[in-house]
């Protein structure tokens, strides 16, 4: 498979910043409030499900902005299901 030119990788990296950036402020707050009241349990499992397969996906196509992103994404995502799963509410 052919390598991703860079000036449309530099588009995935700037994606990546941003949607996996997205994530900080609800794991700042479930850590800081000790409360996941208000996150789906389902929705991230679902979700982390799915961040795991973009970064296989990511792997598969030799893509270095899908693979940061989707590893960092998949952190968070765990972060917050761990809490979720801590915090019984």
């Amino acid at each position: 498979m052919e390598k991703i030119p860079m000036e449309i990788e530099i588009i995935g990296f700037i994606a990546a910043v941003l949607t996996s950036v997205s994530f900080v402020p609800q794991v700042y707050k479930i850590w800081k409030t000790k409360s996941a009241k208000g996150v789906s349990l389902t929705m991230f499992l679902l979700f982390f499900v799915g961040v795991i397969l973009w970064l296989v996906y990511g792997i598969f196509i030799n893509s270095l902005s899908m693979i940061i992103a989707n590893a960092i994404t998949s952190c968070l995502a765990l972060v917050i299901i761990y809490y979720k799963l801590k915090i019984k509410e």
